[in-house]
């Protein structure tokens, strides 16, 4: 290794404004990295030592253990400092607290780092953004907004109620999804049983006969040959290609015409439309009421939404913001958000009541989420049925056919 590639670091740090940047810096040592990032204004998140160049592909690192909390985890601590704070606690005090009664060992764990990272004087956001793997820049930008206001309770009563939120309409999303899935797995684990176990009990039959069996039948009987000859090779090859498709998935391009070819899909789009502006309007209007810029609450809401086109959609506002423009017509003009939530924040920027409206348009959004995903269920579960039910009617009338055909030639 070269000298100058040896005093080359890639840095990840959070600016003033709770935005997380990558970059490249030298320096002959890690302190020495670091003071120059604190220097520019800059909080240290990651460090590496090497150039900047970065392979096109590169296989996700597995990990068997847990370096952070989970998303409830976090919501659970937010509400309870937020009610300790609320109750005229101090921060130190409320954290000490935790660490007292808190019975999960990683919990009592990160709550001490966090305290270790604050001791001296140090800012509560500076100390979370140490730790970016369970603090995501949300929530660094917004406890740094709190503790600039001298309102850190209310910037924590709002964050755990944004996450609550969150939390409530991931888990709406799982559980109506639960008896789809848990039908199509039934479903299909059906047919191979019938096609493995019990059509070879009637292959016999039909061999000793020695009568010409029908097309269907035949058919049948050589789908469940081949299911139990090459079903493990099935098996592995649906594999690897999700495996593939993962990877594929990870390259931007391909990952942005996937993501709008979903919002034009029916009933599918329109409830991915609602959830992506569920969580930009949530965000954005709980970031603008705890005192964050629209701008930098706008990089940050572009790291919140899942979906790419929705961020380019928000990464084109961000710039039309930047040279003077509002945030409503450069969010139309993309055409992924839903009209009502254009609607919206346009009268919020006429009537200087972006942060709320943008609040209740989040309600209105999370409700038509909710309803849309009902609808959708509705549609999958009897779809699923008819065409599994299907499948399995065509299974036994192609036996019925084979054993009508035998009672014929017995006669």
């Amino acid at each position: 290794m070269s000298a100058q590639q040896g005093n080359a670091w890639r840095y990840t740090a959070l600016s003033p404004e709770g935005v997380v940047q990558h970059g490249r810096a030298d320096g002959a040592s890690e302190e020495q990295v670091i003071l120059s990032l604190r220097r520019a204004g800059l909080v240290p998140i990651r460090l590496e030592r090497g150039s900047g160049y970065r392979p096109w592909l590169r296989l996700p690192a597995i990990s068997w253990r847990r370096s952070g909390l989970t998303r409830s985890e976090v919501t659970d601590i937010t509400r309870e400092l937020s009610l300790m704070l609320g109750a005229g606690l101090e921060l130190d005090r409320a954290m000490r607290f935790l660490v007292e009664t808190l019975r999960n060992s990683r919990q009592r764990a990160m709550i001490e780092q966090l305290r270790d990272a604050m001791r001296g004087g140090g800012a509560f956001a500076a100390a979370l953004a140490t730790r970016p793997e369970t603090f995501p820049p949300l929530y660094v930008g917004l406890v740094r907004a709190g503790e600039a206001g001298g309102a850190l309770g209310m910037a924590l009563d709002r964050l755990a109620a944004l996450m609550e939120r969150e939390r409530e309409l991931a888990s709406s999303i799982h559980s109506a999804l639960i008896y789809p899935a848990i039908l199509v797995v039934a479903s299909v684990g059906a047919v191979i049983m019938l096609l493995t176990e019990i059509l070879p009990q009637f292959v016999p039959l039909f061999q000793d006969a020695g009568a010409q069996l029908p097309l269907a039948t035949r058919v049948v009987i050589a789908a469940g040959d081949f299911l139990a000859q090459w079903g493990w090779a099935l098996f592995v090859t649906g594999l690897l290609a999700t495996l593939a498709g993962r990877l594929l998935l990870a390259r931007p391009v391909i990952r942005l015409a996937v993501d709008r070819v979903i919002l034009r899909v029916p009933v599918l789009g329109g409830l991915a439309r609602d959830v992506m502006a569920a969580q930009l309007t949530r965000t954005l209007g709980t970031l603008l009421e705890n005192g964050v810029p629209l701008l930098g609450a706008l990089r940050i809401c572009e790291a919140v939404v899942g979906n790419l086109a929705g961020r380019h959609a928000i990464r084109m506002a961000e710039r039309g913001v930047r040279e003077g423009g509002g945030l409503s017509r450069p969010l139309d003009a993309e055409h992924v958000f839903p009209a009502r939530t254009i609607h919206l924040m346009r009268l919020g920027e006429e009537t200087a009541q972006l942060g709320p409206l943008c609040l209740r348009a989040a309600g209105l959004h999370e409700t038509a989420a909710q309803v849309g995903l009902q609808r959708l269920v509705a549609l999958l579960v009897p779809a699923i049925t008819i065409v599994m039910g299907a499948i399995v009617a065509g299974i036994v009338s192609a036996l019925l056919l084979a054993m009508l055909g035998l009672n014929d030639l017995a006669k």
